[in-house]
Order: C-alpha cells, then sequence, then structure tokens
C-alpha cells in the first residue's frame, strides 16, 4: 500500500496518479487520509506530552514523599490520576484514528508510473510491439473447444461432473502436453538464473493481504470456510510471502524465483462467447516468475522481464503482441503492466496469457519487506511477478494454429518433453 508520509508530502502526485487510474472520489479520499493522519499525530503528540507530565509528577511524588510533605504529595497524586485516565482515552481516541487510517489506506492503489497512459478500459491499452504472422487457416478450420473434442484430449462434461463448469479433464495427449508446457518453462525459467519454488496452493489471510489480494478481490478467490484459508489464484501470491516481515541483506538480491502451481479463480459474472473453452477456466495450470529487486533496479528488470517472456512465445512459434495497460485497466497493486497476447486463428482474436508488472514499493510495504542500503538504514524493496506463462489460452492458440487435415502440429520445442510431434 502506499505510505502515509508520501501521499502527505506528495497531495498532489497522489490524486493525479489516482485521477489517472479512473479511482472513484480521488481528491475527497486523499483529502480524508491527510486529515485522519493529522489527528493522528496531534492525538500522538498530545498522548506524550501527558504521559511526559504523568512521569514529572511521579517524580515529583517521589520526592515529596522523601522530603514528609506527604499533603502535598497526595494533592500531586490526585492530579496524577486525572492524567493517566487522560492518557487511557487519548490511547484508545489514537487506536480507532489508526483502525480508521489503515481501513482507508487499504482501499487506496497503487500509483501507475509516468509512462502508464490514459484511458479507461482495455480498448485504450497501447500495443507497444507485435511479432509474428498471423496463420491463415482453411474455412475448415475449428476453434480449440471442437479440436479437443474431435482428437479426445480435453473432456469439459468429465470435469462438470466430478467438479462443474470450468474445471477441464486432460486425458492422453492433451495431459502430455500439459506437462510438457510446464516442464518447458520450467527449464528456461532456470536455464534463465530462476530459482524453483513449490509453495503451498492455500494462503492464509495475512498472505493474501500482503500481495494486494486482500481486501480487493476477495470475492474472486475461493474460501475455506472452517479453517479461514484461501485456495490461491496465482503462485505470485505464496512465492511473494516467503519474504513478508524480512530484512534482506546485499548478499541475498536480487530474489529470482519461479514456481509451478495450479491456480483457482471463482471468474465471478464472466459470461458469453469469448470465455468458451480454454478461454476462462475456474482451475488452471499457471508457471509464475517473481523478483525482488532494489528499487532503482527494478524498471530494468521489468523490461528484462518482459523480453524473457516474449521468448518463450517466439520458442513456441506464436505471434504476440505486446500491451501497456492504461490507467483504467490496471491491476490494484500495480504501478505499470505490460499484457502478452497471443493471436488465436481459428477464434481470430487475440488471448491474453501473461501480465508482467512492476508493483515498485506498494506490496513491500504491506509485506514490511525491505533491505539494509548503505549506512545501515533499511528501506523498502520493489516487487515484480508474470506469468512464464499460464497454460489454457497458450494450449488454445497452439490446437488451433497448427491445425491441419492431418493432425495437429507440435511445435518443434515441446516434442522432445511431449514424446510426439503431431496430435492425429
Amino acid at each position: 500500500m502506499l505510505q502515509l508520509t508520501f501521499i502527505r508530502e506528495n497531495k498532489e502526485t497522489t490524486v493525479a496518479g489516482l485521477q489517472k487510474r479512473r479511482f472513484a472520489n480521488a481528491e475527497q479520499v486523499v483529502e480524508q487520509m491527510i486529515s485522519l493522519d493529522q489527528q493522528r499525530r496531534d492525538t500522538q503528540k498530545e498522548l506524550d506530552d501527558v504521559l511526559a507530565r504523568s512521569n514529572a509528577k511521579a517524580k515529583e511524588i517521589g520526592a515529596l514523599m522523601k522530603a514528609g510533605n506527604k499533603v502535598e504529595a497526595d494533592a500531586v497524586k490526585a492530579e496524577t490520576a486525572e492524567l493517566k485516565s487522560r492518557s487511557k482515552e487519548l490511547e484508545e481516541s489514537l487506536k480507532a484514528i489508526e483502525q480508521q487510517v489503515q481501513d482507508v489506506l487499504v482501499t487506496i492503489p497503487n500509483l501507475p508510473h509516468s509512462s502508464v497512459p490514459e484511458g479507461h478500459s482495455a480498448e485504450d491499452n497501447e500495443v507497444v510491439y507485435q511479432h509474428g504472422e498471423i496463420p491463415s487457416l482453411p474455412e475448415s478450420a475449428q476453434p480449440h473447444w471442437e479440436l479437443i473434442k474431435q482428437y479426445n484430449i480435453i473432456d469439459f462434461e468429465l470435469g462438470n461432473k466430478i467438479t462443474g463448469a470450468g474445471f477441464p479433464v486432460y486425458k492422453g495427449k492433451g495431459a502430455r502436453i500439459q506437462r510438457a508446457l510446464i516442464n518447458f518453462f520450467l527449464d528456461e525459467a532456470l536455464n534463465a538464473g530462476f530459482l524453483e519454488i513449490q509453495p503451498p496452493i492455500v494462503i492464509n489471510k495475512d498472505s493474501g493481504f500482503g500481495t494486494g489480494q486482500l481486501p480487493d478481490k476477495e470475492g474472486q478467490m475461493y474460501y475455506i470456510t472452517e479453517d479461514d484459508l484461501y485456495l490461491i489464484p496465482t503462485a505470485e501470491v505464496p512465492i511473494t510471502n516467503l519474504y513478508r516481515d524480512m530484512i534482506l541483506q546485499d548478499s541475498d538480491l536480487p530474489v529470482k524465483n519461479v514456481g509451478y502451481t495450479p491456480c483457482f479463480r471463482r471468474e465471478a459474472g464472466s459470461w458469453g462467447a469469448h470465455v468458451r473453452g480454454l478461454n476462462r477456466l475456474h482451475q488452471f495450470d499457471k508457471v509464475e516468475i517473481v523478483q525482488i529487486r532494489k528499487p532503482e533496479e527494478s524498471y530494468q528488470t521489468l523490461e528484462e522481464m518482459s523480453q524473457y517472456v516474449q521468448s518463450l512465445l517466439q520458442k513456441l512459434e506464436l505471434p504476440y503482441r505486446v500491451l501497456r495497460l492504461c490507467g483504467g485497466d490496471m491491476g490494484f497493486t500495480s504501478a505499470l503492466t505490460y499484457d502478452m497476447e497471443v493471436f488465436s486463428a481459428a477464434q481470430q482474436r487475440w488471448l491474453e496469457v501473461s501480465s508482467v508488472s512492476n508493483f515498485e514499493s506498494y506490496q513491500a510495504n504491506r509485506l514490511k519487506l525491505r533491505y539494509k542500503a548503505e549506512g545501515g538504514k533499511t528501506q523498502l524493496l520493489h516487487t515484480l511477478n508474470g506469468s512464464a506463462l499460464a497454460l489454457p489460452r497458450i494450449l488454445a492458440a497452439i490446437l488451433e494454429n497448427n491445425q491441419s487435415p492431418e493432425g495437429i502440429r507440435i511445435p518443434q520445442v515441446l516434442v522432445p518433453y511431449c514424446g510426439f510431434d503431431t496430435i492425429s
């Protein structure tokens, strides 16, 4: 979350950033935050004064008793009692104000980087790069939800029988290509210097708060009532929370982690033709990369992460484009996000397969994740993450773009992982 001192000292910048994000009532919320902070500081100052006077009176009582002035000592004791009563009132008031500050602060999203374009929705995102030729398919080409039936590799009806809609069953070559993609993505990340992590796939509330899923996205996560736990929406959450409440040393940096997990999202309110088949699921597999960097390194790291994800798409022979998200389409915790979209030829549309984001110090402030800078002073770190990659839409594009009357060609880079070069 944002730091109070930053909001107080950069009021106009904060308001402008929130307005760029299309955050409702930005000016009023910032004014409320500054007013609450002033109340907090005034109350703290009065409390400190009362406690100081109470301590001074306690010493005075000791001196009077030692001198045998009991009557005067009793009079001072009465004053001390009043001060103690007042300090208790101020402590309770301070606690209530601090809670108000926290309640408002957690509703304020991160501020966008200066390069973030203006805009209200995905229609306003900026295409910054496009790579590869759009495949030209015959008129008989089918979307992936028909291909998976034809080749009997994914079964949505079985998944619906076992669990419900949005939980497909992969079988035969469908299961093998899933495993191939996961292993390919992990091996590529290891070759790029990432450390593999296998985290839990359920998290507690502190972890959800640390990376910003709570309270912002509570309704989008699956909740385990009896245990007060959540199924993860992405591996970003448990992997980043490995470093919650930590002070790292120079020797610990940079942190470069990668992890594969299943991911779970309720996707409440999603409907329409654009969510058919693999386009949107409640459970899906994803390989995630997470980096923790010093502030001065984070934006160069973001560009490197974007290039890394693009290299995976190139190796999979998929046409793709890179978008810089506009203020109105950014995630709650992000300062700058690049989306990677692949072209799905049978659907004739772009499908998002990765988001690569720099959160600057927003998550680190929630996580209390710091490092010792020069001179021993502690400073908040910057956190970044990216999908590298999410499997469902990658698989959808591979199936659609590589279809022919003879079958579906497997990208060459995956053949050693699959053990076959064609689905037929």
